[in-house]
């Protein structure tokens, strides 16, 4: 493994020199977890994966060691859950024992355990209780939210139509496009595409995603003693979370000075209100600092893994325009060109749910989904996991899942359409993670992914810069998340 451009000697000198930082994380010990490979002192398993590839060097350890063995990342112990049985075994028929939060020292020195994301206990159980209901208020999984999506989409649209002509980079519109629903949910307004303040919190947001996904990010949540005192861009990182933090205290102030207690118009409002209702409440968890950190797991969670789905999409559809073309076609027929599409037709577009199923399948765009911890002791394929143990749930790796899909490793649409063409869903498909950890706003995801694409392709032909042939689907950076090269599109209106 390239150790960030050290040497390996070097390393072992300041790993040595930094020992004392990282024994709290070494106490948890390996006597009863699942067999692995043979980890070195400090180091354990770094040497035998690839930085950069974690995720596919994991999936090839588990064709020697089997779906549940153990690695160690640096000093501390993780149990790896690899293929679609695995991970249903654990994450779906233990649902509770597995239900808690893995830490990530990336995230801990941001959040300190705070928000929906990575809190545990009785916190997280509080907060995402609310939360579900507060978002099923201001119209998640509603009509509502879908009228937000096409109003959102239509800017998208008129924002595309202006490029007709010259190819360009679709990132940051799709970024606009897609914060600005959450947006809408979380603020009560969406901001227009050159608001200044808009496009530095996207640019926060999308600096952050590709360190996290990056090596830097890796040998952070392994050596984080170490990496406090190396100089590199892991500590931009921190900055940006300042900043972004900084923004979103600035939108509650505002709601606080401009709010009618009792008439939330947004989720931050709902939020407020309920920290009226227990303010002398010395337990409760409704809290400005909860509500700051809440705020920013709805934003990364709603914009990042949802435009990146999309980006990576639109590529995936300039490799292979025949697909685009079916996907066209069939809206042509069902929805014909001078209707909108909605979340009602989707049971009637076949072909084109079972794309962007396929798209999120191909790409995994979290690949090692988030880490979790066990709440308990539990066994699990005959080993006996203590509580505490740390826990990756490789979710690329049902994706990948030869017993699931055929051809597992092409872009294959067929993976989710049975002998008649009809859409087939499949359990293994797990793109916001199974069980109690499932992502808050899957539903969200799921339309804007489904709205957003045939809005795109209803009303443009996509057209590449270079030859099909010469697209390289492959993430420009794997890590937390799977992001995509970046290219260029060229549009034609149909």
């Amino acid at each position: 493994m390239m150790l960030i451009g050290i040497t390996v000697p070097l390393l072992l000198l300041l790993l040595a020199l930094a020992r004392w930082g990282w024994g709290a994380q070494g106490a948890q010990t390996q006597e009863a977890l699942p067999p692995g490979p043979t980890a070195l002192p400090l180091l354990g398993n770094l040497l035998q994966l690839e930085s950069g590839r974690l995720d596919r060097a994991l999936m090839e350890l588990s064709g020697r060691w089997g779906p549940v063995f153990t690695v160690r990342l640096g000093p501390r112990p993780a149990v790896v859950l690899c293929g679609y049985s695995a991970l249903r075994d654990a994450l779906v028929l233990q649902a509770d024992a597995f239900s808690g939060r893995g830490t990530m020292a990336v995230i801990e020195r941001f959040t300190r355990g705070n928000g929906i994301a990575f809190s545990n206990g009785r916190r997280w159980r509080t907060l995402r209780n609310f939360a579900l209901r507060a978002l099923k208020e201001f119209g998640m999984g509603t009509r509502t939210i879908e009228e937000r999506i096409l109003e959102e989409a239509a800017c998208l649209l008129g924002e595309f139509q202006a490029t007709i002509g010259t190819p360009f980079d679709p990132r940051r519109l799709l970024d606009n496009a897609v914060s600005n629903v959450i947006c809408s949910v979380a603020f009560g307004n969406r901001y227009d595409y050159e608001d200044p303040e808009f496009l530095r919190l996207l640019d926060l947001f999308h600096d952050n995603c590709r360190i996290m996904s990056s090596r830097w990010s890796e040998m952070y949540n392994i050596f984080p003693s170490l990496l406090d005192w190396l100089p590199g861009p892991h500590h931009r990182m921190f900055q940006n979370f300042a900043e972004l933090r900084v923004f979103i205290s600035g939108q509650i102030q505002r709601h606080q000075q401009m709010r009618q207690p009792g008439e939330p118009r947004d989720f931050i409002d709902c939020f407020l209100d309920q920290m009226d209702k227990e303010q002398e409440d010395p337990e409760s968890h409704f809290q400005e600092e909860t509500l700051v950190m809440t705020t920013h797991n709805l934003f990364f969670g709603g914009t990042e893994t949802t435009s990146t789905t999309l980006r990576y999409g639109l590529l995936i559809l300039l490799k292979y325009p025949e697909v685009a073309a079916k996907v066209q076609a069939e809206l042509d027929a069902v929805v014909g060109r001078m209707h909108t599409p909605r979340l009602e037709d989707r049971e009637r577009l076949p072909y084109t749910n079972a794309v962007l199923h396929e798209i999120q399948r191909f790409i995994s765009v979290l690949p090692l989904g988030l880490p979790r911890a066990l709440t308990r002791d539990t066994h699990l394929r005959g080993y006996f996991l203590p509580k505490g143990t740390f826990v990756i749930p490789l979710l690329v790796s049902s994706h990948r899942d030869p017993i699931q899909f055929k051809d597992p490793d092409c872009f294959n649409p067929t993976n989710f359409l049975d002998d008649k063409g009809n859409f087939q869903s499949n359990d293994a498909f797990m793109p916001f993670a199974p069980g109690k950890r499932m992502c808050l706003g899957a539903s969200l995801a799921l339309s804007e992914i489904f709205l957003f694409f045939t809005a795109i392709l209803q009303r443009f032909c996509l057209l590449p810069v270079e030859s099909p042939t010469n697209i390289d689907l492959t993430p420009q950076y794997t890590g937390l998340g799977n992001i995509p090269p970046a290219f260029q599109l060229h549009l034609v209106a149909r």
